[in-house]
């Protein structure tokens, strides 16, 4: 039986190539995103490729809470079973702006749809064991802080911290939910994926836009490269059973001593539940 696995932000970057590496290996792969016309581009590319291509589409606005608990349903009402969710959709905003629930667009997207969407599936995956979450977080967390008085930037906010910031709650939350989830035949790991080549970034234009343009130029590795480990975490049997490990070039690293407090990793589950207790 092929594995069913879920893929957010699966239309561009290392999501479209993950999307594509995965079904290459005969996985049956949802696409959650926003671009349903990149996404019936891809199916289209795929089924060339591959004529007995299984992929699906979920639309969804992973900056909306509400778009997010659709997207929840629709997948539990056509997946009797999931075995893997690749948490991948992620962004960096120069600028600071809200969602519509007012949360702060790089946590509400790096962080929060992580977080809910999991929640929304956990049952199914458990039903479906051994099954494996697999959210996508950067090297860069080791530069970031949780400043639980001020997570969100309200007070003082830069582009770029706010997305290190994101990535070091990937982290910590990572190895929160591995904690939860021992016993249940689910396991929880996180990735650097590399500095890939892509148009990550590239969406705050201006000077911003242009020095990650510039930046992938030189030195970045190709999408399908930083796919590598996020496949590798999907779908290879070396790491079955494998839980709330950090992993960069398909290797288990050592995470940043901040990701690993145990005292913080607690206080962000603790923030991240209220948080999404008060938008149920």
């Amino acid at each position: 039986m092929s594995k069913t696995i879920i893929v957010t932000g699966g239309t561009d970057g290392i999501g479209k190539a993950t999307v594509k590496a995965l079904v290459a290996q005969g996985a049956a792969v949802t696409i959650v995103a926003r671009n349903k016309a990149k996404a019936d581009a891809l199916a289209a590319e795929l089924k060339h490729e591959t004529p007995n291509a299984a992929v699906r589409f979920v639309q969804c606005d992973l900056f909306s809470r509400r778009a997010i608990d659709a997207a929840g349903a629709e997948i539990l009402a056509t997946h009797p079973r999931i075995d893997v969710l690749v948490n991948n959709a992620g962004g960096f905003f120069a600028k600071r702006d809200l969602t519509e629930d007012g949360v702060e667009r790089t946590f509400a997207l790096n962080h929060l749809a992580y977080a809910q969407l999991t929640a929304l599936l956990l049952d199914r995956l458990k039903a479906s064991g051994p099954a494996r979450i697999v959210s996508v977080a950067s090297g860069v967390h080791a530069t970031g802080t949780l400043d639980f008085d001020d997570l969100m930037g309200a007070r003082r906010y830069a582009g770029w911290n706010a997305y290190c910031n994101s990535k070091l709650a990937n982290v910590c939350w990572t190895y929160a939910l591995a904690r939860r989830l021992e016993g249940t035949n689910v396991t929880a790991n996180t990735l650097h994926p590399g500095f890939v080549a892509s148009r990550f970034g590239h969406n705050n234009g201006g000077v911003t836009g242009l020095v990650m343009g510039l930046a992938q130029r030189f030195g970045a590795i190709s999408e399908p490269e930083g796919a590598k480990t996020s496949v590798h975490l999907a779908a290879s049997p070396e790491v079955e059973g494998v839980s709330g490990r950090y992993f960069t070039a398909c290797k288990e690293v050592r995470s940043s001593s901040a990701s690993r407090d145990e005292a913080t990793q607690e206080k962000l589950w603790s923030v991240t539940e209220a948080l999404l207790r008060e938008a149920a």
